[in-house]
């Protein structure tokens, strides 16, 4: 997996991105109330919202890590928002990108980066 400093998380299976956030990120969102997921065939630029997670402490959004396609969403999470406390990094993606050139995902952290970030 590949990690963001927004504390993002990306798994690449086959020619797709799975992105979620970190069980940090989880952690200090305390329990997470609502999620609400962007419409699949959006085409996202770096940056761009993609998701709004509310949790009883705040509420944050989810950020295009890089350019792309949405090609599928985590419907669990609008039924069961909770799913992000409890399996951050595995029940718990929120969506998958199609990519021009996987490549890109080079310039991320990897997890022994990550972990000197959150210290």
């Amino acid at each position: 997996m590949k990690y963001t400093k927004e504390h993002e998380w990306l798994r690449v299976e086959g020619d797709l991105v799975v992105v979620g956030i970190t069980e940090h990120a989880a952690a200090a969102l305390g329990d997470v109330v609502f999620v609400e997921l962007p419409e699949v065939e959006t085409m996202m630029a770096e940056g761009d919202e993609v998701c709004v997670i509310e949790s009883v402490k705040a509420a944050s959004d989810i950020l295009a890590p890089v350019d792309g396609q949405i090609v599928a969403v985590n419907d669990k999470l609008t039924e069961a928002p909770g799913l992000v406390n409890e399996d951050p990094t595995g029940a718990a993606w929120f969506f998958k990108m199609k990519l021009d050139d996987l490549s890109v995902l080079d310039q991320f952290m990897d997890e022994d980066e990550y972990n000197e970030l959150i210290g």
